[in-house]
């Protein structure tokens, strides 16, 4: 059985303050680039003294390819002033498609292609940004099978 657990549904989400840093970043250097940037991003905000929000995220802009438009970081509470190459901004207010992927990052697509589906069954157009958050640590859950990501698709 492939189900990985995705139950795709319709959600309307607030826009959401986040610190990120943000690359152009190889799929292959995916895994790389998010321990730096989810390190970077934490100690700029602890050095401003702004909260963490939530669990760390990616931003994909547009389809991947070889390479990715990615940015990658934290909700945070209060303002964040762009530093050490951190940036502040927003994920969007939108009506959005999410569903909860449970297992390893290489099977993220099933959950996507679920989503995708369901988006286009009831009459959607699929946004050019989508996220994730990534709601299990592999540091403290070493067992992949068990990972658990939240992935956000807005619609157009």
């Amino acid at each position: 059985m492939n189900d990985s657990g995705a139950h795709p549904r319709k959600v309307h989400l607030a826009e959401q303050p986040v610190a990120v840093v943000r690359e152009r970043v190889r799929m292959d250097a995916l895994t790389d680039f998010f321990g730096r940037a989810f390190g970077t991003v934490m100690a700029a905000a602890q050095q401003q003294g702004v909260a963490l929000a939530g669990p760390p995220f990616a931003l994909y802009r547009g389809k991947p390819g070889e390479s990715v438009d990615v940015e990658a970081g934290f909700p945070v509470a209060g303002n964040f002033t762009d530093a050490d190459g951190v940036a502040g901004g927003t994920l969007p207010e939108a009506d959005a498609f999410e569903a909860l992927h449970t297992g390893p990052y290489d099977t993220l697509e099933n959950t996507y292609n679920a989503v995708l589906g369901r988006m286009q069954a009831e009459g959607f157009t699929p946004g050019d940004i989508m996220w994730e958050y990534y709601l299990s640590d592999p540091e403290t859950e070493p067992d992949p099978a068990k990972w658990q990501t939240r992935v956000i698709w807005p619609v157009a």
